[in-house]
């Protein structure tokens, strides 16, 4: 198949269980929520999206197989003894498992990487899988109920987090939502974190820092 990526890039995972961890991030374009056009979003399942995950980007492209992929990844990641460092690549997009094979991970892990997804969970996971991060958006089926870690964007209209509670993660966090409410949407956070502990705060630390 052809792999369509709007980017690729290295930097540091800014949310989540690997905030912190350096990696290459590995965004496929397209997503089954929402077309990315502002003119869709009032219409689509997922309203608050703040990724462009539309067409390709300078530092994206489309691949005609998964060694092509793989390599574009590869090139990404500090060359020299002194990176040290296990290998680490997060696919995300729009949805990566549109496009995300089982070719794919194992050309990945052919070139040293643990492979990781962000995912809504509306797809099926392929094997090989080193790290699944599901990020659940209320009113779409969600297909994926088990993995590494559960992100939910909060608040979100039409459920509360403890539906999720009984699904099986190791690690479940809470992420508010980015946008002219997001200092109130944190404090709610913080405040739901603080009530129910088996649920982490992440915050998008990427932002504050001003790194992609």
């Amino acid at each position: 198949m052809t792999y369509t990526v709007k980017e690729c890039f290295y930097t540091l995972q800014g949310e989540g269980f690997h905030t912190g961890r350096p990696a290459v991030f590995l965004r496929f374009s397209g997503c089954n929520l929402w077309t990315g056009r502002e003119a869709d979003r009032e219409t689509a399942v997922c309203k608050f999206c703040d990724t462009d995950f539309v067409g390709v980007g300078p530092d994206g492209g489309k691949f005609a197989t998964a060694d092509a992929l793989a390599d574009a990844v590869a090139s990404q990641w500090p060359s020299g003894r002194e990176a040290g460092g296990r290998r680490f690549v997060v696919c995300t997009g729009g949805e990566p498992l549109l496009q995300l094979d089982e070719a794919a991970i194992g050309a990945l892990h052919d070139r040293g990487f643990e492979v990781a997804v962000e995912t809504n969970g509306t797809q099926p996971a392929p094997r090989g899988l080193d790290w699944i991060c599901v990020s659940p958006k209320l009113g779409a089926p969600l297909h994926l109920k088990r993995g590494d870690e559960l992100k939910l964007v909060f608040p979100q209209i039409g459920g509360a987090p403890d539906q999720f509670e009984q699904m099986d993660f190791t690690h479940f966090y809470l992420q508010p939502m980015d946008g002219p409410a997001a200092t109130e949407n944190t404090q709610l956070a913080m405040a739901y974190c603080l009530k129910q502990p088996r649920w982490r705060l992440s915050v998008q630390t990427h932002k504050m820092l001003g790194i992609r």
